[in-house]
């Protein structure tokens, strides 16, 4: 199937369908109607509000999907898009990434399509276009030359990619040595007398001049068709279709010299005299190098994938569920929600669920990378994948399969490392013309060197020639980006740091200023009672047991807070009685016969009591951002108390690791102004934005971005959602449930501040890393295509052999895969813990 089969096939759908959200009546149809008919290329479009569904009819290849897409978002409502993700196989070097993508993005009904070297994926974004889209775009993707298939299916997540990785290892391990087995005598024939002169003469005089000729003939043979077929085999179709790539290379250069060979050795008169030798040797050692850079290539793109290897061998392939009564080992694919899983000390939890008998202490450093074990008692959450401690106990399974937890942070990893960040559109740009460019280059070379070259020119010419076709390597400006993104992703993920967005990644490292959510982000999001003082002539315990029975009674915070501290220590809560509550002063019951007031200074004041007697108090309360409230007890003043929201213990460390990268600091709250500067003076944020409700949290984030300012925002990813969206990078502080928040780029997983100067110290080595890789890509074929065309022969007489050539092309990749792994070795900053 040709391309141009492709597009007739294409152009042959006339209509897409698609859901529609957001159309609530007539009027909202008459909208969406309009605004996707002025889009180009649409014949009409029909809106239907029962089904929530739009039908476009396109006239011809003009309508965009995109553009109809964009035009309903911008009218107000939902375009439905599907995603599909595909595994594509085939694919060599940066330049087969732009022509799949290009086939994706031809398929009717298609958005966008994004295509990933390093971990050979597809992922496309499509509108509904009726029919099998999956099979089509497999078919366009066939069409292009290359091979696809669904890229998920049922089971553990992973499995099929690691199998096929290995076996492609494998395979590539194998040609190379068959190639290199094959090359070695051939290389000691062709170039045994530049080592020992008379070599090649004792040789053709042991064998015959003519048999060890046959014998070259049939080793490089034997090399260039063996395991060198498989360049033939993509390389010239893609030539056919006029999309040559890297395959296309190799198999010209390789070819090209054996081609030449092969006339010198048995039709020699076609060639003048003083050109008839031979270069058998130069094709297999290209084949061979290569086959090696591949082999080592693939070895080492396995190794940028181990973190998600690593995470996917987490969960353990059995459980032991209560059936009947009787515990048996089952495979952990048939664990459904509502069994019974028993778990033994040091075993590794199988599915999510929630503890029902027993208790124990689990190691959660998979999601959290912390290393001190969570307590873990009947009510508890655990979590797939994680380790037991020394207990044991049972728990009801909640989520399996796909659905769990460590399952869905595979998921992300992988849609983030599928990803492509901003500064991967120049080599886009650049290397869907670089192998066409290369050939011409090529061309051009083999007619200078004959038409101006020393004698033999032919011989010259064919060299250089060939040398440009090999030298040149786009596999390494195709691997520069995306293998960075793959360690660093997943060294993200292994310190619960999760990356949703592969684009997160260079965000933050622009970002210059970092907002901070106070509740939850700076502070532990849950109010604790933090200082009850009693008057002269009460006893503390008696006194807390009392107000905590009147606020037993109501649903503020702040109740729950003194509630909990009187059941901490085991205090009795007698039953409160005619309760009442004033907003804005306080609560008041009767209980045991006594009467409780709890409130403001208005409310004291209100019963005539003096509060002299804890005005020092009151005042240093205040002072620590803390509001006093009062408690009375039969008409005489009883206690000065205070509940707050405490800094966590590693908040103050993380500001000031987040100060030390050099990043401006603002704290946004919905606190009165005392409270929040007394907070950021704690802390030492000299920029506060407060009496901020949560609606207004998006515009103060909007107020930092003036000016082109880059700002990244952390919240806690549940009331923060339009901050987090406004950000030019979001951030959720939080726990495992927190990584479906869909406004955020950046899931911290441990509910810990620390996470976010170790996600920007990450994000900076990554995209060092990743410009160190382009620099060193652009400039390897900058530096030594010229060379290897033969700039430097009239000054210096120094040639470029083919063979000298496919090794440097061979290493280039390797390169820069080798310097993507040093991301591994990352360290983020330490995070001293200090007491606020």
């Amino acid at each position: 199937m040709t391309m141009a089969a492709a597009r007739d096939a294409s152009e042959a759908i006339t209509a897409i369908e698609m859901p529609v959200g957001g159309m609530s009546c007539a009027a909202c149809v008459g909208r969406v109607e309009r605004a996707v008919t002025a889009v180009p290329g649409v014949a009409s479009a029909a809106a239907n509000l029962a089904t929530g569904r739009l039908r476009v009819a396109l006239s011809g290849s003009m309508a965009r999907p995109a553009a109809i897409a964009e035009a309903i978002r911008e009218a107000g409502y939902e375009a439905g898009e599907r995603v599909v993700e595909l595994a594509v196989s085939g694919m060599s070097c940066a330049s087969c990434v732009g022509r799949v993508e290009r086939a994706l993005a031809a398929v009717p009904g298609v958005t966008r399509a994004q295509v990933n070297l390093a971990t050979e994926r597809a992922t496309v974004h499509a509108l509904d276009a009726g029919g099998d889209l999956t099979a089509r775009l497999v078919a366009a993707v066939a069409a292009a030359g290359y091979q696809a298939a669904a890229g998920r299916r049922e089971g553990r997540p992973g499995e099929e990619a690691q199998a096929a990785r290995a076996a492609e290892e494998a395979g590539l391990a194998r040609a190379f040595a068959v190639a290199a087995a094959a090359t070695l005598p051939l290389v000691v024939i062709e170039m045994g007398g530049h080592l020992r002169p008379d070599l090649h003469h004792r040789l053709a005089d042991f064998v015959g001049a003519t048999p060890l000729s046959l014998l070259s003939f049939g080793l490089a043979s034997l090399v260039i068709f063996g395991p060198g077929r498989r360049f033939l085999a993509k390389g010239w179709p893609a030539l056919r279709r006029g999309a040559p790539d890297m395959n296309s290379l190799v198999m010209l250069g390789a070819g090209a010299a054996w081609l030449y060979s092969t006339l010198s050795l048995f039709a020699p008169g076609l060639l003048p005299e003083g050109a008839r030798v031979t270069y058998f040797e130069t094709g297999a050692v290209i084949v061979t190098l290569i086959l090696a850079g591949r082999w080592f290539e693939s070895r080492a793109r396995g190794r940028t994938g181990a973190a998600i290897a690593r995470l996917i061998a987490l969960q353990p392939k059995t459980a032991r569920i209560l059936r009947d009564g009787v515990a048996q080992d089952v495979s952990v694919e048939s664990v459904a929600p509502g069994d019974i899983v028993v778990v033994a000390p040091g075993e590794r939890i199988a599915v999510d669920g929630e503890v029902v008998e027993g208790a124990s202490h689990i190691d959660e450093a998979m999601i959290t990378g912390e290393p001190e074990p969570a307590p873990k008692k009947p009510g508890a959450m655990v979590t797939g994948g994680t380790v037991n401690g020394t207990g044991s106990f049972r728990f009801v399974a909640r989520k399996v399969g796909a659905d769990m937890l460590l399952a869905q942070i595979v998921r992300s990893v992988e849609m983030a490392q599928g990803s492509k960040l901003p500064i991967q559109a120049l080599v886009d740009r650049i290397t869907l013309w670089f192998v066409p460019a290369v050939m011409a280059l090529a061309l051009a070379t083999f007619a200078l060197w004959l038409a101006l070259g020393p004698s033999p020119a032919l011989s010259f010419a064919l060299v250089n020639a060939v040398a440009v076709l090999i030298i040149a390597c786009p596999c390494a400006m195709g691997l520069a980006t995306p293998t960075s993104i793959l360690v660093a992703t997943g060294k993200g993920a292994e310190s619960g740091v999760l990356f949703r967005r592969g684009e997160a990644l260079q965000a933050l490292r622009e970002a210059q200023v970092v907002a901070l959510d106070k509740t939850g982000t700076l502070t532990r999001g849950k109010p604790e009672l933090t200082n009850f003082t009693v008057a002269p002539g009460f006893v503390e315990d008696a006194t807390l047991a009392l107000v905590a029975a009147v606020e037993a009674r109501s649903e503020h915070p702040v109740a729950g807070a003194i509630v909990a501290a009187a059941r901490k220590r085991g205090l009795a809560l007698a039953e409160a009685e005619d309760f009442a509550a004033e907003p804005g002063f306080g609560v008041s019951a009767t209980v045991g016969g006594r009467a409780v007031q709890i409130g403001s200074d208005r409310l004291m004041a209100r019963q005539s009591l003096d509060l002299a007697a804890f005005a020092d108090e009151a005042a240093s309360l205040a002072d620590a951002g803390r509001t006093p409230l009062y408690a009375a007890i039969d008409g005489r003043l009883a206690a000065v108390i205070a509940v707050a929201d405490e800094i966590k213990e590693t908040t103050p460390a993380a500001i000031a690791a987040l100060r030390a990268l050099g990043l401006r600091i603002v704290m946004i709250t919905g606190d009165n102004r005392r409270t929040a500067d007394a907070i950021a003076a704690r802390l030492g944020i000299a920029e506060v934005i407060a009496e901020t409700p949560p609606t207004g949290k998006a515009e103060a984030v909007r107020g930092l971005q003036a000016g082109g300012v880059r700002v990244a925002f952390v919240g806690d990813g549940i009331n923060d959602a339009p901050a987090l969206a406004q950000a030019d990078i979001g951030v959720a502080i939080g726990t495992g449930a927190d990584i479906a928040v869909e406004s955020a780029d950046v899931v911290l997983m441990s509910g810990d501040l620390a996470g976010v100067p170790r996600a920007i110290a990450l994000s900076r080595a990554t995209m060092s890393n990743i410009r160190q890789n382009l620099a060193w890509a652009f400039g390897y074929n900058i530096v030594l295509i010229p060379v290897a065309a033969g700039a430097l022969y009239p000054a210096f007489g120094i040639l470029l052999s083919p063979m000298a050539a496919g090794l440097a092309m061979a290493l280039s990749s390797v390169s820069v895969l080798a310097n993507a792994l040093r991301l591994r070795r990352f360290r983020a900053p330490d995070i001293v813990e200090a007491a606020p």
